[in-house]
């Protein structure tokens, strides 16, 4: 069974933009052989952002995935949203690792 990895990356700022680098460390995650979790590329699809009670409704969801993850990787500086998730991550004793973004 893979690995499940939970891409914990900006969003918000520029969706198009971070949504095309989330993708890519995706498959940088994929094709080291894991299962890459990205709530932030999923739930946009049928959620709008821009209304709080779905933000909070996607936000919600994606801890309960980032829970079913066996490690989080970190892209770029961290958001107020991110770091909601690395806490998340921390007092769920899981496995978190920084990764570099320079050059992706």
């Amino acid at each position: 069974m893979r690995k499940k990895v939970f891409i914990c990356s900006p969003f918000r700022s520029d969706m198009e933009g971070n949504a095309r680098k989330a993708a890519a460390y995706c498959r940088m995650a994929c094709e080291e052989g894991h299962l890459p979790i990205a709530p932030h590329l999923l739930f946009p699809q049928f959620l709008n952002e821009g209304i709080e009670e779905e933000r909070r409704l996607g936000i919600a969801m994606g801890m309960e995935l980032l829970a079913l993850c066996d490690e989080v990787w970190v892209f770029g500086e961290a958001t107020e949203g991110m770091a909601a998730e690395i806490a998340s991550a921390t007092e769920r004793g899981k496995k978190i690792i920084f990764k570099e973004t320079e050059g992706m």
